[in-house]
């Protein structure tokens, strides 16, 4: 019997002082590829117990940024944060020494406490308005996390003066640069020690204080504090748990920290689908125990460790979907936010749900679909061509309401906030919301499964292309289109999407995880939905010689 949904037990539970001693004892070996730096969608991330994550790995990216940050003409002030994971804080120090060693402008946070990374996104953003992008003067940022990953991981991940995730670009220099200092034993790297740090030669800045603030130009405040609308918050042990008290305080809402623990074991935690704790707040299994107080409240809300996902649990309908939660926020938001362009596309990424195609038309928007990472989604929230963006892994941002940047990265704060708003002025649920979407547009049966992959079948699925697809029909459909690129920009998107009028899927491996996701939708039930995922496995087992 699965334990997924279930509390976690002492058993579970990580050694965090053997995790953080591993993270300087274990020294990575540059010809084993799992030890190698190697940055996914979302930075690099590893375990210091599978010497994937390591003092080395630290030492050797933050000097590979610093080279970066020359070579690309920065030389502003670079924002660094972390979140709640037990590998964040000691790798953060390491950060720190290269950093000043090299006479960077550190800006931390003047609480020396943890920073989401959406609050990291809008100090570089706040710090760089007005700033072109020759001005030499422009700040960037690293945040410490591994985001949803389990206690034992580790993440690192550099952000680039636009404020949201790095492309591969950066992304592939950095980490070559890494792996060559590690594999020339580091010779090359600055460093001090953090404890001869003098703490008058570090800045700081409070990314609490500025976000929170902020949030006035972006949501109808009003409306929510007006309404009295009842919110449940669950910062799931992560960087979220203060600002959602400071948001309580500032704004006067009606706010509950439901849970204000931080533990980098996550005793606290229900187990997710694997029985691996996991801070998903898109996950029924590793959101149990916030569903069991639905009724509390009028909308609940979880954060992942990094705060950049959401998670929004209503007292008629339990944990939303992603994508249903997804297609209300662009439905309400298109229809709430005058100052808007009336050009402004809709951003979704590839594996995202059909039914926002739906909303995309009957709002007359544009619909811009990209593939999975919300790196595509930058250059449109920069100049306002695209109003919202969103990932069916329940990560989105979208526009300031006069129509300007507010986050180019994840925002999983301002999402969960926006159901409070959207209670308080429509005065239904976003369940209740969707389910009018369903009735006009049909109900959709989606599902997104996780199985284990090895890294060279996870790059196997990668190279899959429509020649993969021998088939005219899918679950007795003819199939209309076979992409191994998104439409929005003709981007690759690491993977294969088959689709039918009615029905779609697509296999790709995961950036950060040694599993594949397979994504399957149909709008004609859920049997009609086992049909198409029956089928979409086969094509993935032939391809990975199974």
């Amino acid at each position: 019997m699965t334990r997924a949904g279930q509390p976690a037990e002492p058993a579970d539970l990580i050694d965090v002082d053997a995790l953080i001693a591993a993270y300087y004892d274990r020294r990575p070996d540059p010809s084993v590829a799992a030890q190698r730096v190697a940055f996914g969608t979302s930075g690099h991330r590893g375990s210091s117990f599978s010497t994937s994550f390591n003092e080395d790995h630290i030492l050797a990216t933050t000097q590979a940024i610093v080279d970066y940050r020359v070579a690309q003409g920065i030389a502003g002030p670079l924002f660094l944060g972390r979140d709640t994971h037990g590998l964040s804080l000691p790798a953060e120090r390491t950060a720190l020494e290269v950093l000043v060693a090299n006479g960077v402008d550190v800006r931390q946070d003047s609480r020396e406490s943890w920073v989401p990374t959406p609050a990291l996104s809008h100090a570089i953003l706040t710090y760089n308005r007005g700033r072109d992008a020759a001005d030499p003067g422009r700040a960037d940022g690293i945040v410490v996390t591994p985001s949803h990953n389990p206690p034992t991981d580790g993440g690192f991940k550099y952000t680039p003066p636009h404020g949201g995730p790095a492309d591969t670009d950066a992304t592939g220099w950095i980490a070559d640069r890494a792996n060559q200092l590690i594999a020339a034993g580091l010779e090359g790297v600055n460093r001090v020690r953090f404890a001869d740090i003098d703490g008058s030669t570090v800045g700081t800045y409070d990314f609490r204080e500025v976000y929170v603030r902020d949030l006035a130009n972006i949501l109808d405040l009003d409306a929510i504090r007006e309404s009295g609308v009842r919110i449940g918050a669950d910062p799931l042990g992560g960087a979220s748990v203060e600002y959602w008290a400071l948001i309580a305080e500032m704004h006067d809402l009606d706010i509950t920290v439901v849970n204000p623990d931080v533990d980098p074991t996550w005793r606290f935690m229900t187990l997710d689908w694997d029985e691996k704790i996991r801070m998903d707040p898109s996950s029924p299994s590793a959101m149990a125990s916030l569903v069991a107080k639905r009724d509390q409240f009028d909308v609940l809300t979880g954060n992942d460790a990094d705060s950049d996902r959401h998670g929004i649990v209503t007292p008629d309908a339990g944990l939303m979907n992603p994508n249903h939660y997804l297609a209300v926020a662009i439905a309400y938001l298109y229809s709430h936010r005058p100052g808007w362009r009336e050009d402004a596309a809709i951003g979704k990424t590839l594996v995202s749900s059909m039914m926002i195609d739906r909303v995309a038309e009957s709002l007359g928007r544009e619909l811009l679909e990209v593939p999975v990472g919300f790196k595509w989604f930058v250059p449109g929230l920069l100049d306002g061509s695209v109003a919202f963006g969103g990932e069916e892994s329940a990560g989105a941002s979208f526009l300031r309401t006069d129509g300007s940047v507010w986050t180019t990265d994840k925002d999983g704060i301002l999402l969960a906030l926006l159901a409070a708003e959207i209670i308080a002025v429509m005065k239904r649920t976003p369940s209740q919301l969707y389910a009018d979407i369903e009735a006009q547009f049909g109900a959709s049966s989606y599902q997104r499964v996780d199985a284990p992959a090895t890294p060279d079948q996870k790059a196997a699925l990668g190279r899959l292309s429509p020649d993969a697809v021998a088939a005219t029909s899918l679950a007795g459909e003819e199939i209309t289109a076979k992409l191994s690129h998104a439409p929005g920009n003709g981007a690759a998107i690491g993977g294969l999407k088959v689709q039918t009028e009615h029905a779609w899927f697509a296999a790709r491996p995961s950036g950060t995880e040694d599993v594949y996701k397979l994504y399957a939708e149909s709008l004609l039930g859920e049997e009609h939905l086992r049909q198409v995922q029956d089928e979409a496995r086969a094509v993935v087992s032939e391809a990975l010689g199974e």
